[in-house]
């Protein structure tokens, strides 16, 4: 069964303890993006806002950093709670094995971010060493965003990589998801999926969240 993280940049930030417990009564991840203004042209939020998200949350934290150092604030999401920390390829560099290394030491689940104008062939090098990796199906750095639909070739690809080394690697997708896509996605191999602006700005966000849920 396909899990789902919906993305709490689209949440209420006015009412996000409410949005959190939705979340957590029907999701399976609460997916949490880290902007700082500099890799991506966005800031979201920090330190104080995850901490206090993790008092409440009852289901894993899935956090993506989308930030220009990554490896610098690992230690800071490990204490923070997180189960899972994704970052981007091209934000790290040649420093990418030392922060999967890094993640991983810290007890978490270490993910690998790519968009969408870099090769899926990018993530072969890493794919021994992660949990999971992250196709982005819009540019990082905004939610809201339309559905770039090469995305579904690009899981394949991957997906087929994964499967001929027969590793144990999820993919995860982010960027325009919706019960509308989610069936194509899931059946190119995609079985994490993030959803912002369709969970909550649906008039029942649960009932979207169990519409991709149970997708076969």
């Amino acid at each position: 069964m396909v899990k789902i993280a919906p993305s709490l940049l689209s949440a209420d930030f006015l009412h996000l303890e409410k949005d959190v417990k939705m979340c957590c009564d029907n999701a399976d991840f609460l997916h949490l993006d880290i902007m700082d203004g500099v890799f991506v042209p966005n800031i979201s939020y920090g330190f104080p806002v995850v901490e206090a998200i993790s008092e409440i949350a009852t289901i894993p934290m899935d956090v993506h950093l989308m930030i220009a150092d990554p490896g610098k604030y690992i230690s800071r999401f490990a204490k923070c709670g997180a189960k899972m920390v994704s970052f981007h390829l091209e934000a790290a560099g040649e420093k990418t094995q030392e922060v999967i290394d890094l993640i991983r030491y810290l007890g978490m689940s270490p993910g690998v971010v790519i968009n969408p104008d870099l090769p899926v062939s990018s993530l072969y090098p890493y794919l021994e060493s992660v949990d999971y990796v992250l196709l982005m199906s819009v540019f990082a750095g905004f939610g809201g965003q339309k559905f770039i639909e090469d995305t579904y070739e690009r899981v394949r690809t991957l997906k087929d990589e994964i499967d001929r080394r027969r590793l144990d690697v999820e993919i995860e997708v982010d960027g325009g998801v919706s019960p509308s896509n989610a069936p194509a996605l899931i059946k190119a191999g995609a079985s994490i999926l993030v959803a912002g602006s369709s969970v909550f700005k649906s008039e029942d966000p649960a009932a979207t969240i169990e519409a991709m849920r149970q997708i076969i």
